[in-house]
C-alpha cells in the first residue's frame, strides 16, 4: 500500500511551512497566486487526497483565470495625479492588483469644460470599459452623470453635497475623523482650548467630514468654536497680484481680519497647512511658538518643510488593494447592495505641534 500522502510532505518538496500548505489547500489566510498556484500542482502532482481525482492540467487551468472580455478600468480625474497626491501609490497598488486578474488601467482627465457639459472625456472609450474609477471628481452633477453610463463606478473620494441621495456607485475613502479627534483630545490635555480649523469645508466629502470632525470634537471636549476661527469658504482669488500665490494671499487677508488668533490650528490637508504657514509667517507669527499646525495626508512635502508638519498618515496601499477589491466585486456582482469603505489613517506628530510628543517612528 502505498504511503498516504500529508500536507508535510508537500511542505517538504517544496520547501515551504506546512502552514503555508495548509492555507493553500484550505483557502485559508493570504497567500500569493502564485505560490497558492504552485501549492495546489504539487498536492495534485502528488496525489494527496483531496485532489487525487484532478488530473494536473486541469487544476492549472482552473487556477489561472482566463482574460476578461472587456479588460479595461478606466480612471476619471479632473486633477493631474502627481506624486504629491496621496492616490501616487494607491495607484501602483491598485493597478498590480487588477492586473492578477487579467484587467488594466487607463487613465482619462475630464477638463473643466467637460464637467460643465457633464461629458466624458473625449479619450474614453465605453465600449472597452468593465469599470470606472473616479479620484478628484468633486463635482456633484458630473459625479451623477458618469454613474449614468451603465458601468460599474468606485469613487475614491466624492462629492461634498450634504442632504443629496447617495451616488449610485461604491466608495472608498480615508478615516477622517478618528485623528483629528485625537490631536483635539491631546490639546486639550495640555490646556490649549483655542483651535480652529481652516479649508474649503465643501470642497469634497473627506474636507467635509474633517471639518465636522473638528465640530464634534470640540464639542465633545467641551470647547467652544468660534466661526472667527473657521476659514471654510472657497477662496476668492479673483484680484491677486501677478506672482502671488493666490492660497497664501487669500490666508493673509483673512488672517489680518481675526482680532486674536487661536493657538492651534486644524487644516483639511497638508497643502492647506503650508499655504497657512507662510501666510503667518509672512505676517510675523512662527510656527509653532505662536501657533500650532496640524495638516492631513502625510505627504512628502509635510516632513519636507521646516517646521516639520504634524499630519494624519493615510496608507495608500492598503486603499489600493481595497480599491481593487471593490471594483472587481462590483464588476463580478453588479447586483451587490452599494458599499462606503473607510481605510484606517494614523495620527503623526512633528515640530509643528512641538512638546506633544516624538515623531511616531
Amino acid at each position: 500500500m502505498s504511503k498516504r500522502v500529508t500536507i508535510q510532505d508537500i511542505a517538504d518538496s517544496l520547501g515551504l511551512s506546512r502552514n503555508t500548505v495548509s492555507k493553500a489547500i484550505n483557502n485559508t489566510g493570504v497567500l500569493a497566486d502564485t505560490t497558492r498556484q504552485k501549492i495546489l500542482a504539487r498536492a495534485v502532482e502528488m496525489g494527496y487526497k483531496q485532489f487525487s481525482y484532478l488530473d494536473l492540467e486541469s487544476v492549472q487551468n482552473n487556477l489561472s483565470p482566463s482574460a476578461p472580455a472587456k479588460n479595461e478600468i478606466a480612471l476619471i480625474t479632473t486633477w493631474f495625479l502627481n506624486s504629491s497626491h496621496f492616490s501616487a501609490m494607491m495607484l501602483d497598488k491598485f493597478q498590480l492588483e487588477i492586473s492578477k486578474r487579467g484587467y488594466s488601467m487607463s487613465m482619462h482627465i475630464a477638463r473643466p469644460e467637460d464637467v460643465a457639459a457633464n461629458r466624458l472625456p473625449a479619450s474614453l472609450r465605453l465600449e472597452n470599459c468593465a469599470a470606472i474609477i473616479c479620484i478628484e471628481v468633486f463635482d456633484s452633477a458630473y459625479a451623477r452623470s458618469i454613474c449614468q453610463t451603465g458601468l460599474p463606478v468606485l469613487f475614491v473620494d466624492a462629492p461634498a453635497d450634504p442632504g443629496a441621495a447617495p451616488l449610485p456607485a461604491d466608495l472608498l475613502i480615508m478615516n477622517n475623523t478618528d485623528g483629528i479627534a485625537q490631536f483635539i483630545h491631546h490639546l486639550n490635555n495640555r490646556q490649549i482650548t483655542e483651535i480652529g480649523f481652516v479649508g474649503e469645508a465643501l470642497h469634497c466629502r473627506s474636507f467635509f467630514e474633517r471639518f465636522m470632525a473638528y465640530r464634534n470634537s470640540m464639542y465633545l471636549c467641551s470647547l467652544p468654536v468660534y466661526e472667527e476661527w473657521c476659514i471654510t469658504e472657497k477662496p476668492e482669488t479673483s484680484s491677486v497680484p501677478e506672482g502671488t500665490n493666490p492660497a497664501e494671499y487669500y490666508l493673509i487677508k483673512k488672517i489680518k481680519n481675526i482680532s486674536k488668533l487661536p493657538r492651534a490650528f486644524i487644516c483639511a490637508n497638508d497643502f492647506v497647512a503650508i499655504d497657512l504657514l507662510h501666510a503667518l509667517n509672512h505676517l510675523g507669527r512662527k510656527v509653532p511658538d505662536d501657533v500650532l499646525l496640524l495638516g492631513f495626508d502625510d505627504s512628502a512635502e509635510s516632513r519636507l518643510i521646516t517646521p516639520k508638519l504634524s499630519t494624519v498618515h493615510i496608507h495608500s496601499q492598503i486603499m489600493g488593494f481595497t480599491a481593487a477589491d471593490l471594483i472587481l466585486s462590483r464588476i463580478q456582482n453588479p447586483d451587490l447592495n452599494y458599499r462606503t469603505c473607510s481605510c484606517e489613517t494614523d495620527l503623526i506628530l512633528r515640530e509643528s505641534s512641538e512638546g506633544m510628543k516624538e515623531e511616531r517612528k
